[in-house]
């Protein structure tokens, strides 16, 4: 089998990113969502990124005139029939995330691989909801897709060698660099990451010191681009809660309880960057205020 064709789901940062390197690639592509003004964001990002690739010299015009050409959008999962490779990139939730493989379980051709982007929830579980969990895998990129080369391939307890070199050779393609993990809560990025982001904002519930202060220790004493907080409020708060939770939930054990000022935030509305505010406030852009 050869992928020809790749479906993604999601019209969000996570899956416009997807659909925008994999139809760079030279990857058909059909970008779906619940929404056509979703949709059109979708586009619109993706015509930014390109612009920004055009303006580094590192795209000629007739390539990003091409790619985007690539790229069909559609509000109806149908369309999706003919697909070899369909990545979901939705909410970080089992039960969305389930049904909406269930549906797409019925209308995709049964040789297709489907794919999940999470970030955290277990590949096999996700894998159950449909009829063909030898041919499901987990493809995690990372945020912003275009820019960051890994991509954690996940494989559940019944995915075959054959889809699993197949996902990884569709990644090269990409341009990523695809690393094999096992099929545990987190895999090994987010297992490692979201719960530090966890303990910085535990820190500031504790009054440890500030959000900025925080940030500046780990950006100039650990030599991270970006402080925990500031990469807390780009993720998305709820986002960071979702994967604590799993995590929580997955292996039981009190070092992977969510922080209370965490979920707190969260309930306000206080998601970070995609809402205005998080740890620090921003402008319509994305930009930081102050």
């Amino acid at each position: 089998m050869e992928i020809r064709k790749i479906g993604v789901i999601g019209a969000g940062q996570m899956g416009s990113g997807i659909a925008q390197v994999a139809a760079q690639s030279g990857y058909e592509v059909v970008l779906m969502d619940v929404e056509e003004l979703s949709l059109k964001k979708g586009i619109e990002a993706i015509r930014r990124s390109l612009d920004r690739f055009l303006r580094k010299e590192k795209i000629t015009p007739e390539e990003a005139e091409k790619a985007l050409a690539r790229i069909r959008t559609t509000l109806n999962p149908a369309d999706f029939a003919d697909c070899d490779l369909v990545v979901e990139a939705i909410v970080e939730n089992e039960s969305v995330k389930g049904k909406l493989f269930q549906t797409l379980d019925k209308v995709v051709k049964p040789e297709a691989v489907f794919a999940s982007n999470t970030s955290s929830i277990p590949i096999t579980k996700l894998a159950s909801y449909t009829s063909r969990p030898e041919r499901f895998i987990g493809m995690h990129f990372m945020n912003p897709v275009p820019l960051m080369k890994l991509v954690e391939v996940i494989r559940g307890y019944k995915t075959t060698d054959e889809v699993t070199k197949l996902v990884m050779q569709a990644a090269q393609k990409m341009g990523k660099e695809p690393v094999e993990v096992n099929d545990y809560p987190g895999f090994v990025s987010n297992r490692v990451l979201i719960p530090m982001l966890n303990e910085a904002i535990q820190a500031v519930m504790e009054g440890v010191a500030t959000p900025e202060a925080i940030d500046t220790v780990m950006k100039l004493g650990m030599n991270h681009p970006m402080g925990p907080l500031t990469l807390a409020d780009f993720i998305g708060l709820d986002t960071v809660l979702a994967i604590m939770e799993v995590l929580h939930e997955g292996f039981g054990d009190s070092k992977y309880r969510p922080s209370p000022l965490l979920k707190k935030m969260v309930q306000a509305g206080l998601l970070g960057r995609k809402s205005g505010q998080g740890f620090y406030k921003y402008d319509e852009k994305g930009n930081k205020i102050g």
